[in-house]
Order: structure tokens, then C-alpha cells, then sequence
């Protein structure tokens, strides 16, 4: 994927009546797309289900491309081609290619939070909305013990239409109590996962919470073990919510095909930093994605792609140098 900047319409309302249910569509349509692997057209029907339409059809939205996934089709200046571009990659998701997201909203220094915690609102009302979407579109949301002490999130897709995701907290230490949302409603199945020796006999539950026991690694679990139980329940797509440890885990660990950073024109000074990596010894060898740059309210958002694995995908070209006004 090249790297590209595009805007992020300025229509909200739009986007969100027309482009939404494009993008909701889209999702529901990708597994069956895969099974036919015929490439086709398509148009948003009045029941906000996909209909195949010619190639050239003036109301094409999307195309759908075996072995690549959707791709919008809309003219660049529909306002509601930025939207639903952003979000495609993630509807291509599919049984066989199962995709995982991770999702921080950065100060302009690097920080999530201030060191007492305090993290709202440091990305601004459309990155809220845009993480429900990305709840809505996923089968399983994951945020570490941090983000529920500090936040106490109910992980829900109230803000946006759409399903909720099953919610997996990732307490390796069990130092949270069951008096947090995610452990006390029936929004939503949840999945507390904390090492196996702290785990007793016979217990199934915190709260309405199922209790996951997994085998430790170092400090914590595994990152791996993780998407593994998620995989065997059939979750396709996965988002790794927050915080900045969890999210680094599982960067650190090359499970993140995506990673969407958020960055808000705020300085903090110091607190929680937002990704932390084994630091390399050379330039050359960090990763350095393809990236994809909107305009979210008044935040900007990178959009990584660490799909390829190529550890040359981000380097800039002479074509790619020139100045260029985003916002």
C-alpha cells in the first residue's frame, strides 16, 4: 500500500448515515466474497445491504478484489470516500486472512495519559467515535488491567450502530476487582485472562466475567497465547484497544497488522508513554510501515500497515519529499 494523505470529510453526519452502512456492509459481505473469489462491484441497496452492480455503474462504492480484499471506488470527491477507505482494510478480514488492530491516542510528546492517569480527553469527540466503529467491526476488543483501573470502559459500541465485540481484559497480576463495568453489566460476553497459577480450583467467574487462565512469560503472558484462545472462538478480527503496554505487547510481538495512532495537538510533558519497543542499535533496522494519514476532527490519524513485514516498505521516495498541506 502506498503511503498516502487524504482528509477525512468534513459531512459528519453524512458520513455517518451513508458511509457507515457502506462500511457495516462491507463487513458482513467479506466472507462470502472470499469463498466465490470472483471479483465484483458494488452499490449500497435500501435494505443497507451490498448489491452487485457492473464495472463503470455510477453508483459503485466498492469493489471487492480475491486475494486483496475491498477497495473504494467512489469518486475522490465524494465526501464519503475517506471515510469508508479508512475503514476497508479492516472489513477485508476474513476467516482465512484474519486481521488485528491496535488503536492509541497520543499527545504531540508521545503520552497517553498524565502519570496520575488521566487520559480523557487527550484525542478528541471523532477518535471516540472512532473507536466504537472499530469495536463495531471487531469480534474481540482487548485493553490490559491499566486501561480498566484508570478508565473503567464499558467497551460497548453505544456511540455508533453496530454489534458489541466480546470484551477480553488482560490482567496477568489479577490486581483488578469485579466492581468494574465490564464485570458487572450483560452487555456484552467478557473474558478475564490472568496467568494460570492465580487461578483457583473451581472458579469460573469474576463478576459475569469468564475467567481464562493462561501460562506466564516473564512479567506477564503471552501475547501469542492470547490470539490463539481468540482464534479457536472464531474471532476474525481483533482489536487491541489500550493501553500503551498492551498495545506494545502485542506490536513487540508481530501480532499487529494495523496500528491506528491517534495524535492530538496537546503537550503533556511527561506521563504514560504511548508505544515502547525493544529499542534497536540502528535506524535501519525499526519498523518503518506504510502509513496512511486522515484528518480526524482536530487529531490526526496514522494508519499502519505492518501487514507485509517489510522491513523497507516505509522508506521514503524522492516522489514521496515534497511539502504538502494535509490540514
Amino acid at each position: 500500500m502506498a503511503n498516502q494523505s487524504v482528509p477525512l470529510g468534513h459531512d459528519v453526519a453524512a458520513m455517518n448515515a451513508s458511509g457507515w452502512s457502506v462500511v457495516q456492509a462491507a463487513a458482513r459481505s467479506a466472507e462470502q466474497l472470499a469463498d466465490t473469489n470472483q471479483p465484483a462491484f458494488f452499490a449500497l441497496g435500501v435494505d443497507g445491504e451490498l448489491r452487485t452492480v457492473p464495472s463503470g455503474d455510477a453508483h459503485a462504492l466498492v469493489a471487492w478484489r480475491p486475494g486483496a480484499g475491498w477497495e473504494a471506488v467512489l469518486p475522490e470527491d465524494d465526501p464519503r470516500r475517506a471515510f469508508i477507505d479508512l475503514y476497508l482494510p479492516i472489513c477485508s478480514a476474513t476467516t482465512a486472512r484474519p486481521l488485528t488492530i491496535g488503536h492509541l491516542g497520543e499527545s504531540l510528546d508521545g503520552f497517553i495519559a498524565t502519570h496520575a492517569g488521566e487520559s480523557r480527553w487527550v484525542t478528541g469527540e471523532q477518535n471516540m467515535l472512532h473507536m466504537h466503529r472499530l469495536r463495531a467491526l471487531s469480534d474481540a476488543v482487548v485493553v490490559g488491567a491499566g486501561t480498566i483501573a484508570a478508565d473503567d470502559p464499558q467497551l460497548t459500541t453505544r456511540l455508533v450502530p453496530g454489534p458489541n465485540p466480546l470484551r477480553v481484559v488482560l490482567d496477568p497480576g489479577r490486581r483488578l476487582g469485579a466492581a468494574h463495568r465490564v464485570f458487572t453489566d450483560d452487555a456484552a460476553e467478557t473474558l478475564y485472562v490472568c496467568a494460570r497459577s492465580l487461578t483457583r480450583a473451581g472458579e469460573r467467574y469474576v463478576g459475569r466475567a469468564t475467567i481464562v487462565g493462561v501460562d506466564e512469560r516473564g512479567d506477564g503472558i503471552d501475547a501469542a497465547d492470547v490470539m490463539r484462545l481468540l482464534r479457536a472462538r472464531g474471532c476474525t478480527r481483533v482489536f487491541v484497544e489500550g493501553g500503551g503496554v498492551t498495545v506494545s505487547m502485542f506490536l513487540e510481538a508481530k501480532l499487529l497488522d494495523r496500528l491506528h495512532l491517534a495524535i492530538a495537538p496537546l503537550f503533556i510533558g511527561d506521563g504514560r508513554p504511548a508505544i515502547r519497543i525493544q529499542p534497536r542499535v540502528a535506524l535501519g533496522n525499526c519498523p518503518r510501515p506504510h502509513y496512511r494519514v486522515f484528518r480526524m476532527g482536530g487529531d490526526v490519524l496514522f494508519d499502519c500497515d505492518f501487514s507485509s513485514r517489510d522491513e523497507a516498505a516505509g522508506e521514503q521516495s524522492d516522489a514521496q519529499s515534497a511539502v504538502t498541506r494535509v490540514i
